[in-house]
């Protein structure tokens, strides 16, 4: 339908031209206005409708300051600079226009940040929160909001958002779970009234990747960034922006725990050598228990001897209490518990 449209468009340019001058030339100007016409609609299609909006409010914009400078170089009472502005009026009109134009449709995605929320205050924007798709993934940021740890405003740029769609559309069965688990989390982030979650509109067009496009927000929003992503981290930190990982959190978080110490375990399986029996604490740390095969499925107080730490986390070894028998066995596992994971 369209394209009929322009063809019709097209071809009734140099008619029109041709009847008004009576001329070839002005069939040409016809079939060039024609183009031009025709040239505009093509590029408007492509333009989103809040950006033509935001555009057109500010070439008014710019017009009205214009015309405000114009008055004020009346004002003056300077006939040289009356004059010069009386023959340019056209141009600096244009000039103003555009720049309105211009600075309107590219400052229009941080109109969400302008509320009291996030800019009373300049400390309230350096305590700002980008949220990375990861850590929304992740899904414990939701349960730090609840906890009330978590301040200041979350910022959910539009190409993470966009990311995450892409995720849970996946057509692989893992990868689309995880995309959903994401939404539902954002969506629980939203309904919590504790939390300010803000959807920020701008993007980086001439950047591709998404980690890279984070980082420049962070640096121009002076905020930091939440994510559970090792590489991500270590970027940011090369280029001075802080990062707030759920991951180094939890570890923050670990039970601490220290040679010396006694405390009861449940032991759950073997250990890999003879004799082993292998623990959790609560966090999900392995606690190694030497000697200690025969009190497997039962509750026992140990004695730790030494701690591991290792690229995959630490690894605590005991000893069951000097002296204990099976006698000393704190407490039976209740029935009905689910066995811990295996090592």
């Amino acid at each position: 339908m369209f394209h009929v449209i322009r063809g019709v468009a097209l071809v009734l340019g140099p008619v029109i031209g041709f009847a008004i001058g009576r001329s070839a030339d002005a069939a040409l100007v016809g079939l060039g206005v024609a183009c031009l016409v025709v040239a505009a609609e093509l590029v408007i299609e492509r333009i989103p409708l809040d950006a033509l909006v935001f555009g057109g409010i500010g070439a008014v914009g710019g017009v009205v300051v214009a015309k405000v400078v114009e008055w004020l170089v009346f004002k003056l009472d300077n006939p040289t600079c009356y004059r010069f502005m009386s023959d340019n009026m056209l141009v600096i009109n244009l000039v103003f226009a555009y720049l309105g134009c211009v600075i309107a449709v590219r400052k229009k995605g941080e109109l969400e940040l302008l509320d009291k929320n996030i800019v009373v205050k300049d400390t309230k924007v350096r305590d700002s929160k980008i949220i990375d798709t990861s850590v929304l993934i992740d899904g414990r940021l939701a349960d730090i909001a609840e906890t009330g740890f978590l301040s200041g405003p979350l910022i959910v740029p539009r190409f993470v958002l966009h990311e995450l769609q892409m995720v849970a559309d996946s057509a692989d069965a893992m990868k689309r779970q995880r995309g959903r688990r994401g939404l539902d989390i954002l969506k629980r982030l939203q309904d919590n009234p504790d939390v300010n979650v803000k959807i920020y509109d701008k993007d980086f067009q001439n950047i591709k990747e998404v980690d890279t496009k984070l980082l420049e927000l962070a640096k121009e929003l002076n905020a930091k960034v939440a994510t559970t992503d090792f590489n991500l981290s270590k970027v940011a930190a090369l280029q001075g922006i802080p990062i707030l990982n759920v991951n180094d959190l939890a570890g923050a978080l670990k039970s601490v725990v220290l040679p010396g110490d006694t405390l009861p375990i449940y032991l759950a399986k073997e250990g890999k050598e003879r004799n082993q029996a292998v623990g959790y604490l609560d966090d999900g740390t392995m606690l190694v228990v030497e000697e200690g095969r025969r009190a497997i499925g039962r509750r026992v107080s140990v004695h730790v001897s030494s701690i591991l730490q290792t690229p995959a986390g630490r690894m605590i070894f005991a000893r069951i209490q000097e002296g204990s028998t099976p006698h000393h066995v704190v407490e039976d596992r209740p029935s009905g518990e689910v066995s811990a994971p295996g090592a």
